[in-house]
Parts: C-alpha cells; sequence; structure tokens
C-alpha cells in the first residue's frame, strides 16, 4: 500500500499557564496569575501580617521575576474582600494600572484604600455575583459561595481550550445569615471541570464546617447568661458573625459599640451596601462609661492578639475610654490562625490578669465557625462539579497534603502540590510544573515595598542551600518535672535574621517541659528536629543551626 504524501497532525492546542506567588504552603497572602496566548490575569492579590517580625509588618506577593519572564498582567479578578485576597492590591497596582474587577463590597473596601494611597479609583469596576466578564482568551464567570463574607465568589475561567475553576474561599452553610445558601444546580450544571483550584484550609478536618445560624443562636445564649459588660472579639470582615451579634444584644437588652478602625470602616462600607439593615444604633465607646455593665456589648478588633489591635489595649489597660473590670467577659468568635498561637497566649494572660471571664474556641467551640470547607464539603462539591484534576491551594503543605489525599480517595488526579513561584503548565499531556523560582519575602515599612533584610532568595540552581549561619545556646537544669531554661537564650547569627527572640525563647520553653531525655546528647537530639521545623515555619530559607545546651546538675557544668 502506498504512503500518502501528505500527513495532517493534530493542531496543538495553546496550553494554560498558572503562576501562585502566594497562598501556597502557607495561611494568606493569596495571588494567583493565569496565562493564555500571552494574556495574563491576576485572581486576588492579597497580604500578610507578618507577627513573627518586629512591629508586625504587612508582608505583600513578589512579583519581581513577572519582568524577567514577560508577564504583564491585563486585569486583577477578585474573589471576596478579605485582606489576604485584596490587602496587596493598592501597594501592587501601580506597576500594572491594570482594571480591578471586585463584587460590589471588596470595590467598596479597594476604594478605601485606593484613596489612602491617592490612587485614582476609576480602575475598580464593580461586577455582580453571578454575572460574567470577558480578559482576553478569558470568559470568568462569577459563581456565589458562602464564606464569612458576603459576596465571596467561585471564578469559572474560560478558554476555547480549558475550563479552570478557582473555588476562593468558601464553605457549604444551609443557614449563612447574610446571603443565600449555595446553589447545587448552579455547580452540577459545570460537570466535569478540567480543574479545580481548590481550598485547602480545612482538608485535614473530618466533617461539616458549622453554621453561621448555629453560631447566632449559641452567641444570644452565652451573652445572655453573662453578668457584667461583653466584649466581643471576631474578624472585623465577618459581617454574619457581626449581625448575629447585633441581633444578640438587641435580644439581651445590651448597647452595641465598635471598637478598632477596620471594624468601624468594614461596617460602614456594609451598611452603605444594604447589609445589616437590621443592626441595632451604635453607641460611641467614649459613652459606654453612662450605661450599666448588664448593658454593654462591644465588637472588637484583635482575636488574633495583634498588638496595636484594640482587644490588646484593652488587656494593657491603654485604651483612652474604656477599661476593664472583674465580672466583665471577653469572647473569642474566632479561630487561631496558625502562627498566631503564642501572641493569643499572651493576650490572654493579660486578660486573666485583669480578672476577666474568657470564652474561646477550645472551652466553648460553639461560638465560632469556619469559613472554610471541612472534608465532608469538599466531597460534596466535587460530587457536584466532578473536576478532572485538583490543585491545591490556600493552605499551608499539611493542608494541601490532607486536600491531595481526600481528592484522590474521589478518584480526582492531584498531579502536583504547589509552591510559591511554581510555573504551572495545563497542556494535552496533563498538569505538570516547568520551573520553580524562588521568592524572597517582600514587607511593606515607611509605604515602601521592599525585600526583607537577611532573607534575600538564593539562585534557583542553589535552591537548597541554607541562608547564614544561626548559633544558639541553651542553659538548662534538669528537674523532677522536666528540663527548665534557666538563663536567657543566647543566639548569634553570621547576618540579620528576623527572628522574634521572646517567641522563640517560649516556644524553646514550651519544648523543654515536654522532653524527659535522661542527658543533654539526647536532649540536643530531640530539640533539633522541631527546632528545624518552628524556624521553616518563621523563615522563608533556613539557615545553618549550631545548637549548643549547657546543663547544670550540681556544681558541674556539661555542654554539648
Amino acid at each position: 500500500m502506498s504512503q500518502p504524501r501528505i500527513q495532517v497532525r493534530a493542531r496543538r492546542k495553546p496550553p494554560l499557564h498558572m503562576l501562585p506567588l502566594g497562598g501556597c504552603g502557607e495561611i494568606g497572602m493569596n495571588f494567583t496569575l493565569y496565562g493564555h496566548q500571552d494574556h495574563w490575569i491576576v485572581v486576588d492579590c492579597g497580604m500578610m501580617i507578618r507577627q513573627d517580625l518586629p512591629q508586625a509588618p504587612l508582608q505583600v506577593p513578589n512579583v519581581d521575576m513577572l519582568a524577567s519572564q514577560n508577564i504583564v498582567p491585563r486585569a486583577i479578578v477578585v474573589t471576596h474582600g478579605h485582606e489576604d485576597h485584596i490587602g496587596a492590591i493598592a501597594w501592587l497596582w501601580p506597576r500594572w494600572q491594570c482594571p480591578v474587577h471586585a463584587t460590589p463590597l471588596a470595590a467598596g473596601l479597594l476604594r478605601l484604600r485606593f484613596a489612602e494611597q491617592q490612587l485614582p479609583t476609576s480602575a475598580i469596576q464593580v461586577i455582580t455575583p453571578g454575572d460574567a466578564m470577558e480578559s482576553g482568551p478569558f470568559d470568568i464567570r462569577f459563581l456565589p459561595l458562602p464564606h464569612s463574607i458576603p459576596e465571596s465568589c467561585a471564578l469559572l475561567l474560560t478558554t476555547p481550550q480549558h475550563r479552570i475553576l478557582h473555588t476562593g474561599d468558601w464553605k457549604l452553610d444551609p443557614e449563612p445569615l447574610i446571603g443565600k445558601p449555595a446553589s447545587p444546580q448552579r455547580f452540577q450544571a459545570l460537570a466535569p471541570v478540567d480543574l479545580v483550584v481548590g481550598d485547602s484550609t480545612n482538608a485535614p478536618v473530618p466533617g461539616h464546617s458549622r453554621s453561621e445560624g448555629e453560631v447566632a443562636r449559641a452567641l444570644e445564649t452565652t451573652i445572655g447568661a453573662c453578668p457584667g459588660r461583653v466584649i466581643v472579639s471576631c474578624f472585623a470582615s465577618n459581617l454574619a458573625r457581626i449581625l448575629a451579634l447585633g441581633r444578640a444584644a438587641h435580644a439581651c437588652g445590651r448597647r452595641v459599640s465598635l471598637m478598632g478602625r477596620s471594624m468601624e470602616r468594614m461596617v460602614g462600607v456594609a451598611r452603605g451596601l444594604g447589609y445589616l439593615e437590621d443592626f441595632p444604633p451604635l453607641v460611641p465607646v467614649r459613652d459606654l462609661g453612662y450605661l450599666p455593665p448588664e448593658e454593654v456589648l462591644v465588637i472588637a478588633t484583635g482575636s488574633q492578639g495583634e498588638p496595636r489591635a484594640a482587644l490588646s489595649r484593652l488587656a494593657q489597660g491603654r485604651h483612652a475610654d474604656f477599661e476593664l473590670h472583674p465580672g466583665d467577659s471577653v469572647i473569642f468568635s474566632a479561630k487561631a490562625i496558625p502562627g498566631n498561637e503564642l501572641l493569643i497566649e499572651r493576650l490572654q494572660a493579660g486578660l486573666k490578669r485583669a480578672k476577666v471571664t474568657i470564652f474561646d474556641e477550645r472551652s466553648h467551640p460553639e461560638l465560632h465557625a469556619s469559613g472554610h470547607p471541612a472534608q465532608a464539603e469538599l466531597r460534596r462539591f466535587y460530587e457536584w462539579v466532578k473536576p478532572r484534576r485538583l490543585l491545591p491551594v490556600h493552605g499551608e503543605h499539611q493542608h494541601q497534603q490532607a486536600h491531595r489525599a481526600l481528592a484522590e480517595s474521589l478518584g480526582i488526579e492531584v498531579p502536583w502540590i504547589p509552591r510559591n513561584g511554581d510555573m504551572l503548565r495545563l497542556d494535552a499531556e496533563g498538569l505538570h510544573c516547568e520551573s520553580r523560582h524562588s521568592l524572597a519575602p517582600h514587607i511593606v515599612t515607611q509605604n515602601r515595598i521592599h525585600p526583607l533584610e537577611g532573607l534575600r532568595a538564593p539562585e534557583a540552581s542553589s535552591m537548597h542551600r541554607r541562608s547564614g549561619i544561626l548559633s544558639l545556646t541553651l542553659p538548662v537544669v534538669r528537674q523532677s518535672t522536666g528540663w527548665v531554661r534557666i538563663g536567657r537564650l543566647l543566639w548569634d547569627t553570621s547576618h540579620d535574621l528576623p527572628l522574634d527572640d521572646v517567641a522563640l525563647a517560649d516556644w524553646v520553653d514550651e519544648q523543654l517541659a515536654g522532653h524527659d531525655a535522661d542527658t543533654i546528647v539526647t536532649l540536643r537530639q530531640r530539640l533539633h528536629g522541631p527546632l528545624m521545623h518552628w524556624l521553616g515555619d518563621h523563615l522563608r530559607h533556613l539557615p545553618d543551626v549550631h545548637l549548643h545546651i549547657m546543663a547544670a546538675e550540681g556544681d558541674t557544668v556539661y555542654e554539648t
């Protein structure tokens, strides 16, 4: 048989590229680029607060590598108005000056930020949840999903060759208080999708996230049983929780006051958009002293132990208009963000010194609900949209790993667990990583973005080399209850490392209390691994660590 003179080859379809620069391997600072046919869009552009650094500066995504890759974003698309999704836009937008597409609440918050930075607000374009838009080859549909802030949307990103569902943050709340529950029919109509880029925050958690309606009823019961003044701390953006607190105050005969600039700003924007219509009238903080204690409810910022937030100032007796008294109650209606545990413990220690009653997630879990999906919700959602592949984002590595395991148990392919700086490619052969780029942390100080000193990124070819030297000297004594530090924790570095020495010392003390090592050699061996893990959580590039332990027993001092 003669061979044909002309061989027709299938036309190769253009690939889709994805480049996360935040939100992978960490909680917060979400930022993902999508590129198709040289047209790039940004989905979310958030920041995080570095509580482990002096002055707790803002950290924003490092976008310096984009120029070397010839990447110029043509649009920023926002899933919802949380700071870890919009907080860096005002800092990075001047580099690109592209349109910013956001739902009304997020757009209102962005306009305030742009005005503060003296930026033009004309680039901020409002889109209604449920509507669609175009940007180059991308068709983008905003699909409402419940979360702890109104107007949260998943994004369906469609090109002629791909259907990607970027979930943003979400949960399946049957009683969200503000907004409607998720529509199964809306998402079932999308099936199957090529790839879900999905929220991993609660992937290790079994069952179903608690409903905001359940929390509202628990708050009303708890507040009704408190004898004195009640201070409730929650995230300012959790408008459903704030609405629940307003309703609980009204039912319990209490007047409401807001404490904290971000709380006042969020409530003001929400009211202007028609949310919180049945919220009771507000009382200025300076007038609370005229009310009987049983008639006062304060909603305050600072649930994460932020040193400059309202609740920390109250705990330290530094608020100009309000002072805590014995018999008052403080309710933490928020979950501790990983990394903030020590700050929260210090805050609660200050509250205990003021002799107030504390309700938190450990003793009263019914007073808070996560805004992220647990395992049962993830399974149900994936039954709706039937994804071929999953890219687990929005979480630390253990959250991403748990998300991968769950998806694979459902027959969903998870070819890659992304890190910030991974250039990913989706094409006919599947999803794979083309290259990895190391990113130095960028922080904001004095209205400027600059690399974090002492943490400059190594070259890509040497990504696994250590960054500097850290020498730790730990004097300890052995007691019947375990090992105890008896002096200062001494440390020295070859160059500046942004370590919080108080937090490090507190962590060391906790570790010592839990060890029953017979010798200092064994103690050093057991401490070294957890110490490297702790440093890995607080530093972007690990130094070489030399741990010296000096143990005193009787009149003899041993060192290792």
